[in-house]
């Protein structure tokens, strides 16, 4: 059967379709400058808290090659991929306004054990609603605008990263909302932050899934005559191991730069806080209720904030340095470009100066979302993008479980409780992910025919 081109949507038709995005960034921003800070004033030791954080990545591994799979294969009214980040979106919010008043809840359960129940089930949730979301645009546009569409993805993803960062930050300082609270509890400026992250959270993804139109399975094979294919296939949810052991061999080649890459990422999310408290604003590990270690953390969120900016302006500068040079050059100095940021952190004292820190880790950022997508891009085929968009993430998930067993101990036995010395090993991981990309096989596709990398 002829393929036949699929029809040409208008920008705010691609925007629509996206703007949910901005929702899931909006919480999982919350979450990653928040987490731990939450995490010990319930009590957690700065030595557990990579423990905690491990139900993001197992979640993670479990949950999207699944939703990949199922969502490559489920017809609704609703649509294919819709019903998946619906569901995932109301579960999140739920998530996002328990877990700051677990001590409300501690006749049920210690509040430690809620909020580290809640940062599970905030994980999984994102996680339902973040891959059919990216498969979303490679349903639904055609090959010449799917750069348009993931340059739009992008955008959003950054701004709603940024506006999560900084809410509690400016709650504080710019509403008067109250920093502070008695030990044991989270201020008021956390727990409004994450109420707003809620609310953003449902009203971004209801908003696309009422101005967004899915495709049904008759349109899809007249536009795709692979999907036809995909029909007599096995749809068994053992299929999924098939797919795993048949991956493009890119992928596998992308696991190594992967894993060094996300085991810095993690090390950043899980230590900055008690590190940049420590070590900048010479605070005591055990200091978790005082204004100053509210200043740090608060600070930390801006930092993640600036860091996500950068990462959505550099994205939209990555194809032009790719075509100068090279995708795995790109990545490679985009990744120097976060170890030297993560590096530097150690010979800081002045709060202010952490901003260029942060403006070397946004550069690595916006390419890690980004270009190692584009190496793999074309050796995905279409009809089953859910399904490994979902296995490639067992390379994201992998170093942050390693990171999450090991992390702590390390942190305890080997630099003395020194947290500041994770966010070194982070930048030095960074620089050894960037020397393994140079040894990666990229064919080097035409990047206009693209689907990842925004022209």
């Amino acid at each position: 059967m002829k393929r036949i081109e699929k029809p040409t949507l208008s920008f705010w038709q691609i925007w629509n379709m996206s703007f949910g995005f901005l929702g899931i960034q909006f919480g999982f921003a919350l979450q990653n400058s928040n987490a731990s800070r939450i995490l010990q004033t319930f009590g957690a030791d700065v030595e557990h808290l990579s423990l905690f954080w491990l139900a993001a990545p197992i979640t993670g591994m479990i949950i999207q090659p699944i939703i990949g799979h199922y969502s490559d294969r489920t017809w609704t009214k609703l649509g294919r991929r819709r019903p998946y980040f619906l569901v995932g979106a109301l579960f999140a919010a739920f998530a996002l306004m328990v877990m700051p008043n677990a001590h409300l809840l501690a006749y049920l359960l210690p509040p430690i054990m809620i909020g580290a129940g809640m940062l599970m089930i905030m994980d999984a949730s994102f996680n339902v609603a973040m891959e059919p979301f990216r498969a979303l645009v490679a349903d639904n546009l055609p090959d010449k605008q799917r750069s348009l569409g993931f340059s739009i993805q992008t955008f959003l993803i950054g701004t709603g990263a940024v506006l999560g960062s900084w809410l509690p930050y400016l709650l504080s300082e710019y509403l008067g909302v109250s920093k502070v609270a008695p030990p044991g509890e989270i201020p008021d400026n956390v727990i409004f932050s994450f109420y707003v992250g809620a609310a953003t959270l449902v009203a971004t993804l209801l908003w696309t899934v009422f101005t967004t139109k899915e495709y049904t399975p008759e349109e899809l094979h007249r536009y795709d005559p692979a999907e036809i294919e995909a029909e007599s296939e096995t749809k068994g949810i053992l299929s999924i191991f098939t797919d795993f052991s048949n991956m493009p061999k890119a992928m596998k080649q992308l696991g190594l730069v992967q894993f060094f890459s996300w085991f810095a990422l993690f090390s950043m999310w899980v230590f900055s806080t008690p590190a940049i408290a420590q070590h900048v604003y010479k605070l005591m590990p055990s200091d978790t209720s005082s204004s100053t270690y509210a200043d740090a953390a608060n600070w930390v969120g801006i930092l993640f904030g600036i860091y996500n900016g950068v990462s959505a302006i550099y994205a939209l500068c990555l194809p032009k340095i790719a075509r100068f040079t090279s995708r795995k050059i790109t990545h490679a100095f985009s990744l120097i470009m976060g170890g030297v940021g993560l590096l530097s952190i150690y010979f800081i004292e002045d709060p202010t100066l952490l901003i260029f820190s942060m403006i070397g880790v946004g550069l690595a950022w916006g390419s890690i979302l980004a270009m190692p997508y584009a190496i793999l891009s074309s050796s995905i085929p279409a009809r089953k993008m859910g399904v490994y968009m979902g296995i490639f993430n067992f390379f994201i998930t992998l170093p942050q479980i390693v990171n999450g067993f090991f992390g702590g101990i390390i942190v305890k036995e080997i630099f003395g409780g020194q947290a500041i010395f994770a966010l070194v090993m982070a930048g030095i991981l960074m620089i050894v992910a960037a020397i393994s990309v140079l040894y990666v096989q990229d064919e080097e596709s035409n990047p206009e025919k693209s689907p990842i990398l925004p022209n």
